[in-house]
């Protein structure tokens, strides 16, 4: 049998992926993201659900700035009727916009007297459309009766709307079922096509139409193409790590578009599972802390000993472990992973071509409420995860000359 004869595999012979092979992809990847300018990654404007209401508010609002009047409520009206009979169809102009909007308790829910926020509140005398904007097609706990009846208020027509990055039939429940889902590739696909079809406004709205591009490239399409000597590592990658069969497989598009979910849930399993190794480093260095290096520590010192060693940041500075002195004298830090990160980019005297698997310790800095001094130790995670023999002396060595620098 020829090559030409042979029959084309099938995209369901692959249904996993090697899970090296998100490891392997990072470098690539993140550097392709870090080389390409765009505003909403430079402020970090997207994280949080927040945010983009306001985007979508702005554009949904035909006072906005965008001066492209009712035309993106129209849009996003069509988009819902499509989910909705004929004879249900909402009016696709004359809507009011308002966000962060309460709503009614529910009479035959528990608790009644209670509320949710609504996101975004489009509102006409006879016609409301009520939106709970999130990453995925989830109610997140909020309760879609009551969205439902922030709408039908006064006896309106009411749709929920649940607008998200994407649609995962399998969290409606409790309601959100009955929601429509629209996500953001649908409605900023359609807002892109609409002003970039008017010249004239592009002509004399550049700004607006720069941000538009923006936010279109940074939801939807994503970051640009990789160069070429990252695309070859993409492409070893998937050699390496037996992934290399997909290139054969049809349709190209479907192929593509699985790929990306599978890569996306392995990197999604691949962060929580970190963040339970950071957590179990944490817990594993505090007890350290506690049981062995501040007796080390103190035994060392004339003054200032360590008093207490406790755990009680969070966000950016949570994978710390703090060691508390008496005698009013500078606290000292030992910190790792995603703070350490942090701290290297904000202590005055950088460490060249630091290691994040190794343990940090850092002094505060009393009259800034900072750090004045980072150093690396050579103590790995795997060796806290492992656990520290009582006689390691090294952690209460980098402590010590931390203290005394």
């Amino acid at each position: 049998m020829s090559p030409l004869d042979q029959p084309v595999p099938s995209i369901v012979e692959l249904p996993t992926i090697a899970p090296e092979l998100v490891t392997a992809l990072v470098p690539s990847l993140s550097r392709s993201l870090a080389e390409q300018f765009n505003v909403f990654r430079v402020m970090h404007h997207g994280t949080h659900e927040k945010q983009l209401s306001n985007v979508f508010a702005w554009l949904l609002d035909p006072e906005g700035t965008h001066e492209l009047g009712n035309a993106m409520q129209g849009l996003f009206l069509d988009l819902i009727n499509e989910h909705l009979p004929a004879e249900d169809h909402l009016p696709r102009f004359g809507y009011g916009v308002a966000q962060e909007v309460v709503t009614p308790g529910h009479e035959g829910l528990p608790n009644p007297e209670s509320a949710d926020i609504a996101d975004i509140l489009l509102s006409s005398p006879g016609a409301a459309v009520v939106v709970e904007n999130y990453g995925t097609s989830d109610g997140h706990g909020h309760s879609y009766h009551r969205y439902l009846a922030l709408g039908a208020t006064g006896g309106r027509d009411a749709v929920v709307v649940l607008l998200c990055q994407r649609h995962e039939p399998h969290l409606q429940g409790d309601g959100w079922e009955q929601a429509v889902v629209i996500t953001y590739t649908e409605l900023l696909t359609a807002v892109r096509a609409r002003v970039t079809a008017d010249r004239n406004w592009t002509r004399s709205h550049p700004d607006q139409y720069f941000f538009i591009r923006q936010l279109f490239e940074h939801f939807v399409e994503g970051p640009a193409s990789m160069n070429t000597e990252d695309t070859l590592a993409f492409l070893t990658a998937m050699c390496e790590t037996g992934e290399s069969a997909r290139y054969g497989h049809r349709p190209r598009d479907r192929v593509a578009e699985d790929f990306g979910d599978l890569i996306a849930a392995q990197a999604k399993r691949q962060l929580e599972e970190s963040r339970a190794l950071l957590a179990a480093v944490k817990r594993r260095l505090r007890e350290y802390g506690t049981a062995v290096l501040a007796e080390q520590v103190n035994k060392c010192l004339t003054s200032g000993p360590i008093e207490k060693v406790v755990t009680r940041f969070v966000g950016q500075w949570e994978w710390c472990v703090e060691l508390q002195r008496g005698d009013d004298a500078p606290t000292v830090f030992l910190e790792f992973g995603p703070t350490a990160v942090v701290e290297q980019e904000r202590v005055p005297r950088k460490i060249d071509n630091p290691d994040f698997s190794k343990v940090f310790v850092t002094l505060q800095d009393k009259s800034t409420g900072g750090i004045s001094l980072l150093t690396q130790t050579d103590v790995s995670l795997s060796d806290v995860l492992d656990g520290l023999p009582v006689d390691d002396v090294r952690l209460r060595n980098a402590v010590l000359a931390t203290m005394s620098a």
